[in-house]
């Protein structure tokens, strides 16, 4: 059974995650014109990278069930 408590790795592979998909929503707010004509604005390699090595040291790819759950229930209550 999982931890109610996210462990340090685990709270900074979420931290991480939420950082780059607020960088992938910002860059897509910035887009103007039709929607075919869009490009998406790059994300920078080290918000990329930093979520990778994040995820890794949590023991996660970011494709799990429960990195999943840990977003949801993200920030966690006292």
């Amino acid at each position: 059974m999982p931890s109610a408590v996210p462990t340090d790795r685990e709270r900074t592979a979420v931290q991480a995650y939420l950082r780059l998909l607020n960088t992938v929503r910002a860059a897509h707010d910035g887009e103007t014109g039709p929607p075919h004509a869009r490009v998406p604005l790059p994300v920078a390699p080290s918000v990329l990278a930093e979520t990778e090595t994040a995820l890794a040291r949590a023991g996660l790819s970011g494709n799990e069930e429960s990195f999943f759950r840990m977003l949801r229930d993200w920030p966690p209550r006292p």
